[in-house]
Parts: C-alpha cells; structure tokens; sequence
C-alpha cells in the first residue's frame, strides 16, 4: 500500500482498504467477458487458472493480430473478490493500450506491475494480481500452441 494512502471511510464507519484505481476497476471492470459476447467469440487463446474449491477461478481469452503479434483483444471472467477484479480489468486494460503489447512484452508483466497501476493492493490480496498475471500467460501459451500447429 502506498505511504500516502488514507482509506475512505464507506457507509457504515468501515475503513475502504482500497486505492482509487482499485475502486474505479472494481465497480467499473473493463473487458469483462458476457455471456452474449462469448457465443461468438473466437479466440486466439484461452487461459483458465485457479480452484473452484479454494473460491478464486479466472479465464481469460485474447486476440492477436497475427501480423504484429500485438494482442489486439483481452476478454476475462473472474469468480473472486474485489481485488482479483480490479486486477484482471487493470491488466485487460495494460495489454490492449497504445495498440496492444507484443505476445513477448505481455509475457513479462509481473503482478507487481499490476499492483503498481493499481496504486498497491493490501497484502494479503497480492495473490489476486498473480491470477490475472498467470491467466493471460495460459492464453498465450494456448495461443502459442494453436499457431505452431
């Protein structure tokens, strides 16, 4: 958490953990995968990490521009808290801007790269960044083995 962060103080008198970029992806997540969208989808790559027993599981699907091999599209669904929301969304957001990152650039982002755009995440809840971060490498290493076949 960062030195200068002060929690909100929500309804009720208890304390919001939570920086504003944290907020902002959790009750606005960004490239959440529906339901609808989903029948027609056709991604590059599909990655899924996480245990339906211990409560987080999240799947992430990508587009890459097969000339560039930019990802061109990052779509995720999570079963987990605020903060694996908020850093699923953030890293959604990290891999398609400025044109998208390079399958080999994305391949890099470490979660403390997440919780850095996130502006810190309790410790406790750094596990949430390393879902996202491991999810979109098991899209990518999907997508990495549907194009060598």
């Amino acid at each position: 958490m960062p030195k200068n962060h002060k929690p909100d103080i929500e309804k009720g008198g208890k304390a919001w953990l939570y920086s504003d970029a944290v907020k902002e992806h959790f009750y606005n997540p960004k490239n959440v995968m529906t339901d609808k969208l989903l029948a027609d989808y056709k991604a590059d790559g599909v990655g899924e990490v996480g245990s339906p027993a211990c409560g987080d599981v999240m799947r992430m699907w990508i587009k890459v521009d097969p000339k560039t091999k930019k990802v061109k599209d990052c779509k995720w669904k999570t079963f987990g808290c605020a903060s694996a929301i908020a850093a699923t969304s953030v890293l959604s957001v990290m891999v398609m801007e400025r044109g998208g990152m390079t399958i080999e650039r994305a391949k890099k982002i470490k979660p403390q790269d997440i919780v850095a755009r996130l502006q810190g995440l309790p410790s406790v809840k750094i596990h949430c960044s390393v879902l996202g971060d491991q999810a979109l490498r098991a899209a990518i290493r999907d997508y990495e083995g549907r194009v060598e076949d």
